[in-house]
């Protein structure tokens, strides 16, 4: 029997991201010419979602690009990867999401965002995917989309009883009552100091800011923290699980992407948080040793061959 046993929606962000491999950054005025340039799809949201359909879970993307190639190109690659994009619309007055990337030695990556179509929703949109979030068991969301459409999804989704999987990236003011409403919230050192006001940079740090972003959400929160791990705080203790140093990165930009969305999928199968933040964890690892957030992403083919190997 598939342990899989429904359906997880995302609801977020699509753009079409150009990564340039850089020596560094220019200086101002100067024009740095790049080693290498991929283009590939990315998005908060449809990464996560990429990654959900690799590890073989049945998932449905939501959102918007806009009536371009690049929004052919973006919605052409999700299918490709399984994805649902039956719930993905099209803008009549804003351009698909782009994503400039310059990708730096050692895997430091440094982003600048169009978000385009990706603003062009609102609340009438969370009406037309109503069925959606009814029908599934577990949504993700990001905050790369407007906060409105964020907050009703909410309270949509755990209406509707559904797992609320909400990355806060990046950090902005949301309702508390839509908060409130959130099983697992992940959050890095920045986002986490956005919430708490106060500066999260280690695990003694995000320790000691724990109960402070747990008494904003109904279920658990989880603080990654880079070479320092992650840090999975519940109501009744914390967990460190800490970071495989041995790896060794070539490009970071979906890492986040792919712990949430592994997270999810276990989430899906009702495993444990600690067996989640674990698997969530080494999908992650394999992720940043590939360029290309979605297409960097490991399958669950993979994951299988590489346990089989370890033993």
């Amino acid at each position: 029997m598939n342990k899989q046993s429904g359906t997880i929606a995302v609801v977020g962000s699509l753009n079409y991201d150009m990564l340039f491999k850089v020596p560094r950054l220019p200086v101002k005025g100067e024009t740095l010419t790049a080693d290498s340039i991929s283009m590939c799809g990315g998005g908060k949201g449809a990464n996560q979602a990429v990654q959900c359909a690799k590890l073989g879970a049945r998932t449905r993307m939501a959102g918007r690009v806009g009536q371009d190639k690049f929004g052919d190109e973006l919605l052409g690659k999700l299918q490709s990867f399984g994805v649902d994009i039956s719930s993905v619309s099209r803008s009549q007055a804003a351009a698909t999401g782009l994503a400039s990337v310059q990708v730096l030695p050692g895997g430091s990556v440094y982003a600048t965002i169009f978000t385009g179509a990706n603003f062009d929703l609102d609340i009438q949109y969370v009406d037309s995917i109503d069925d959606m979030l009814r029908e599934s068991k577990v949504v993700i969301l990001q905050m790369e989309i407007p906060m409105p459409v964020i907050e009703e999804t909410i309270r949509r989704a755990s209406s509707y009883g559904c797992y609320v999987l909400l990355n806060a990236a990046p950090a902005k003011p949301i309702d508390p009552k839509a908060l409130q409403m959130v099983d697992c919230l992940v959050v890095n050192e920045a986002e986490a100091s956005f919430y708490t006001g106060a500066q999260v940079c280690d695990l003694p740090s995000a320790e000691a800011n724990a109960d402070k972003l747990l008494s904003m959400v109904k279920g658990n929160v989880i603080i990654t923290l880079g070479k320092h791990g992650s840090l999975l705080c519940k109501k009744t203790d914390n967990t460190h699980f800490t970071a495989d140093n041995t790896v060794k990165a070539v490009e970071t930009t979906g890492a986040g992407d792919s712990y949430v969305g592994a997270l999810a999928v276990k989430a899906l199968e009702g495993a444990d948080i600690k067996e989640a933040c674990c698997f969530a964890s080494k999908v992650a690892d394999i992720t940043v040793t590939r360029i290309g957030a979605q297409e960097g992403m490991p399958a669950l083919s993979e994951l299988n061959a590489c346990q089989e190997k370890a033993r």
